[in-house]
């Protein structure tokens, strides 16, 4: 050990027998209020893939099962969350911290966008105040009994990914991707990235694999063929689904309306996560 050690491994680079490597000492503290069971975050390799409403849908397929559930919204400079559930009210505070908003079917959602008075304000901060904003959405939120969070993570491999990766304590990650050859690059980026986060992954969602037609219903493939088999089959994952790119859902969330959104096409990946992380 060394002469004048603080315990602090995370900014030491001396090896020494009481040396810590469990990921445990990175771990925010859970607020005081809070019961959170599990933890699922849904995270994708680059923007634009509908990281967001496969969030937003698997947390509404949960409840629909009876399950209390919450959103973390953790893609703080892009915080479109609240738009999903056509949320427009600010989040609250007591003594004790802050009040996630309920949607109209009881979902508790804390996002960057439930504390700005402009909704159109950018965020241009720095990658260091941002990930401190996602330890605070872990911490400062009362969010009460939760048995299933799912954490919308930001794009990318970048700080705020990594900061979520080691300050909360994620059961598991679904990554979102969409058809065309160049994402399975970067798939296997955030799937390498769980991996040496020693997170498990729990399987792939391919977001735009097609369009059917509304008249004969073929399946028309915009974004050229489909990739995800061999990606998955690469990393020994599961497939959970591939969504179309339909009007319906389009519709429903530019209306605010995901919870009235019908659609069987999370069903079977809603299955699977909970056979993968059922509640203790």
């Amino acid at each position: 050990m060394a002469e004048e050690c603080n315990h602090d491994c995370s900014g030491c680079n001396v090896e020494c027998s009481s040396r810590r490597t469990d990921k445990s000492q990175f771990l925010a503290p859970m607020n005081a209020h809070s019961k959170i069971r599990r933890v699922i975050g849904v995270v994708s390799g680059k923007g634009g893939v509908g990281k967001s409403f496969v969030t937003a849908y698997l947390s509404v397929l949960f409840a629909r099962q009876g399950f209390r559930c919450g959103i973390l919204d953790a893609d703080v400079t892009g915080p479109s969350i609240p738009k999903s559930f056509g949320i427009d009210t600010l989040a609250s505070a007591n003594d004790e911290g802050l009040l996630p908003v309920e949607t109209r079917t009881g979902i508790k959602i804390m996002s960057l966008n439930l504390l700005l008075e402009d909704k159109e304000t950018p965020v241009v901060w720095r990658g260091p105040v941002l990930a401190g904003t996602v330890k605070q959405f872990w911490s400062d939120v009362l969010w009460g009994d939760i048995d299933y969070l799912f954490v919308d993570m930001p794009p990318g491999t970048g700080d705020v990914p990594l900061t979520v990766y080691q300050s909360l304590p994620i059961d598991g990650v679904v990554i979102v991707s969409s058809p065309q050859e160049l994402v399975s690059m970067i798939v296997g980026k955030a799937v390498n990235m769980a991996q040496q986060m020693e997170v498990p992954v729990l399987g792939l969602v391919e977001n735009y694999s097609y369009v059917e037609c509304g008249h004969c219903g073929e399946k028309l493939y915009v974004f050229g063929k489909s990739h995800i088999e061999e990606t998955a089959a690469k990393y020994r994952l599961p497939v959970l689904a591939k969504l179309p790119l339909a009007e319906t859902v389009a519709a429903h969330v530019d209306a605010g309306d995901v919870e009235g959104l019908e659609g069987d096409w999370l069903s079977e990946a809603s299955k699977q996560i909970l056979a993968a992380l059922p509640l203790a």
